[in-house]
């Protein structure tokens, strides 16, 4: 399992106040806000206690947001797969374990969220607005989808 490294719940050991329905009777005392959206309310949800409970994750891997960032960005950049921080930061977990497993080891990463959440987010600061000389050359190779000529 991973978990921001800013607000690494499960692996701070202190056990989530519920109340008598499950639900958390307060935030969790080691929670810091974070860039991983998807990951770690304030809280640990009853699931994941109960998980973890039952000794069904053998690990927690604190992943720093830049490498969540890094990790998104690469994604797109190189397998063509948009994804938001926090699948970045299940990719970045996926890549730690890779390292240490033995060869030939299956490896599943579930990466269930979607970049265009996240477009008004650090993960695009540096993508700029305007299209480059590239990109208008790939949006003009399907005759079905084209764009308008830039012109200047």
């Amino acid at each position: 399992m991973c978990e921001p490294e800013d607000a690494q719940l499960i692996a701070s050991g202190v056990e989530q106040k519920r109340k008598s329905d499950g639900s958390p009777a307060a935030p969790h005392p080691a929670f810091k806000p974070h860039p991983l959206q998807g990951w770690t309310p304030d809280f640990i949800p009853k699931l994941t206690g109960d998980a973890f409970d039952l000794k069904l994750a053998d690990r927690v891997l604190a992943i720093p947001a830049p490498e969540a960032l890094a990790c998104s960005k690469q994604l797109a950049a190189k397998e063509g797969i948009f994804v938001g921080i926090t699948s970045g930061a299940t990719f970045a977990g996926a890549l730690r374990v890779a390292r240490e497993a033995e060869k030939g080891t299956s490896i599943l990463a579930m990466l269930p969220d979607t970049g265009e959440r996240y477009l008004s987010t650090p993960l695009f600061a540096d993508v700029p607005v305007e299209m480059n000389d590239d990109e208008w050359k790939i949006s003009r190779s399907t005759p079905s989808a084209q764009f308008p000529v830039a012109t200047s």
